[in-house]
């Protein structure tokens, strides 16, 4: 099902073009900083991993704003292998345990209304699940 701003969730970039996009995410200044890696990614979906050392707070845990930053990293690449750009509206995170160690993110789209779509990230360490997050984007013509 496409509408007429296309589909971000299924209909994707050819695959030079998928490669080129996730090369920029990965190479981004941000994301160089982190140490952030996408592993895995298509339209609607990515997967983001990334060691914690260096962004750990005063308990020796991740910090909540790596965290997040990890989860928006893979809302933001999930969101952008379609053939319309999309950037974020809001987004929210729940904390559910502290973690130490490599984390993986992995971003799932949920919805499409309209101009609009809806992204659920799942942030783990090892099968412990260590926060949720729900991103908002909206979609524009690729130019």
């Amino acid at each position: 099902m496409t509408d007429d701003h296309g589909d971000s969730c299924t209909t994707e970039l050819p695959a030079d073009q998928q490669i080129s996009r996730i090369r920029q995410f990965n190479d981004s200044e941000f994301a160089r900083l982190l140490e952030m890696e996408i592993v895995e990614a298509r339209p609607g979906y990515a997967k983001v991993v990334m060691n914690v050392t260096g962004k750990r707070n005063q308990h020796m845990h991740a910090h909540g704003g790596a965290i997040f930053s990890l989860a928006d990293q893979a809302f933001g690449i999930a969101a952008n292998l379609g053939l319309t750009e999309e950037v974020a509206l809001s987004a929210q995170i729940n904390y559910l345990s502290p973690a130490k160690g490599t984390l993986t993110a992995v971003a799932q789209c949920v919805g499409e209304p309209g101009h609009y779509s809806t992204y659920t990230v799942h942030v783990f360490h090892d099968n412990t699940l260590v926060a949720t997050f729900e991103g908002q984007g909206i979609r524009n013509r690729r130019r």
